[in-house]
């Protein structure tokens, strides 16, 4: 299974962006799609995710509002919205796999499975 982000970008602060991460090797609709971002200097955060098994994606508060996660399954391809974007959601962002059903309550790195290989986001201010 790979997974494929890209979308990346320099904007402006409030502007917005549209990451796509394009599954191969397996359908969209046997996983659930997680986010994370790495700022320099720090570790990687959770963003959002949603369930394979549908639902309402669940999102950290940082994002809650600004981010959307969506999927085109005919695509296999997920997407990540970024809207009124700031300076601090500059960072390596990551899309994850997850086979298991349902998304933990506090995702972790070791609850996805497949993992994209990340895209800068810079934010000027």
């Amino acid at each position: 299974v790979q997974l494929q982000a890209s979308g990346g970008g320099l904007v402006q602060a409030g502007g917005s962006l549209r990451l796509s991460c394009a599954v191969s090797g397996r359908t969209l609709r046997s996983i659930g799609m997680g986010w994370f971002r790495q700022a320099p200097g720090k570790g990687r955060e959770f963003i959002g995710a949603d369930s394979k098994s549908g639902g309402t994606p669940q999102y950290v508060d940082s994002v809650k509002g600004r981010f959307a996660i969506s999927r085109d399954n005919a695509k296999n391809t997920a997407y990540l919205q970024m809207n009124s974007l700031k300076s601090e959601d500059t960072a390596v962002y990551y899309c994850a796999g997850r086979s298991r059903f349902g998304v933990p309550s506090i995702p972790k790195e070791y609850d996805f499975d497949y993992w994209g290989q990340g895209t800068q986001v810079t934010v000027s201010s």
